[in-house]
């Protein structure tokens, strides 16, 4: 669906733009887009390269396993009925953990197949179960500590501070997960006491 919209949006501009006398223009946006995004993905590209690179030393280093075991006992707490030695534990601890350093481009496949090892503990339902539906919520909100993505963008388009966002990141994103938590929460226990699973 979302295609159709893509490509009709695209079409009308096209024939307000052939109508008003402006296909130079566009030709030219044209160009200058497809300049600007191969000069953003370059530039995205290496600053990811460098924070996946710091990533695995942190990951060699045991810092990873220092900070997924600080989070354990929440984790946890978080997801009940997920057994502590399952394999979704650990995509859990590793999806937040990339979220956590702003890569969201790591944190998707473990998302995934944490959802994966999720679903089977569900029986291979295709209901969500009340795991799924946490895991859901906080991936979304994701607290952030460093947003690297974002400060490789800034840094790309020449700002004059790309890490003056962290902070306004991380209490931004700190709200949006207790929130995402809290309305979870809100909304398991609403449907426990009126008896639906």
């Amino acid at each position: 669906m979302v295609n159709y919209i893509w490509v009709g949006m695209t079409i009308i501009g096209l024939i307000f733009a052939m109508i008003n006398g402006k296909m130079k223009e566009v030709n030219e946006a044209i160009f200058q887009s497809a300049n600007d995004a191969v000069t953003l993905c370059i530039g995205l590209v290496s600053i990811l390269v460098f924070w996946l690179g710091i990533m695995r030393i942190a990951q060699e280093a045991g810092l990873l396993d220092k900070l997924s075991t600080l989070f354990k006992p929440i984790i946890k707490r978080l997801f009940p009925e997920v057994p502590a030695n399952h394999p979704a534990m650990g995509y859990i601890l590793s999806n937040m953990m990339a979220n956590m350093f702003g890569l969201g481009n790591a944190a998707t496949p473990l998302g995934i197949k944490a959802m994966e090892e999720l679903k089977q503990l569900n029986g291979g339902s295709d209901k969500a179960s009340r795991s799924m539906i946490t895991f859901l919520a906080i991936n979304t909100s994701s607290l952030t500590i460093i947003p690297t993505t974002v400060i490789a963008i800034r840094m790309t388009s020449d700002s004059a501070s790309p890490t003056e966002i962290v902070g306004p990141t991380l209490l931004a994103t700190l709200v949006s997960t207790i929130g995402a938590i809290m309305i979870d929460r809100y909304f398991y226990y609403r449907r426990t006491r009126s008896g639906v699973k």
